[in-house]
């Protein structure tokens, strides 16, 4: 539902405002609790990215690639993932790569995005999860009570 995209599971989150994800260079302490919204956005980002590096491209920056909005993200997780299935059987796996890590293989990144992607679904999954327990019982909303 488009109002779970920011639900806040904790009092320290990132989040989406105005279509730009938190961020910061160094990771905060507390560690902020992502919202669905910015898991999302973090999906499509280094999803773009995987794409742009196995295209020879450019990769995007991280401030050009902005969260759609909770009713047009599927659609553009769904044109991510159409691209990245037709890209795949052009890609020689073993040839040398340098995303996600120097010294690695096309096939290493191909094997991160998919370890990526069952991370970031999982993460969705389990906000979704706590989102639906919190709206019967205020107490597992994550916040101390």
């Amino acid at each position: 539902m488009p109002e779970d995209h920011l639900w806040e599971p904790a009092g320290v989150v990132w989040t989406i405002r105005d279509g730009t994800p938190d961020w910061a260079e160094t990771e905060p302490d507390p560690v902020p609790v992502p919202t669905i919204a910015w898991v999302s956005w973090h999906l499509g980002w280094w999803w773009s990215v995987a794409i742009d590096h196995a295209l020879g491209r450019a990769p995007r920056h991280r401030t050009e690639i902005r969260w759609p909005g909770p009713d047009r993200v599927v659609d553009w997780l769904r044109g991510l993932r159409d691209e990245w299935v037709g890209l795949l059987p052009t890609l020689d796996l073993s040839a040398p790569s340098t995303f996600p890590w120097p010294d690695s293989t096309v096939g290493h990144s191909v094997a991160w995005v998919n370890a990526e992607l069952m991370k970031n679904v999982s993460e969705i999954g389990q906000l979704r999860l706590l989102r639906a327990a919190a709206s019967t019982n205020p107490q597992v909303d994550g916040r101390p009570g």
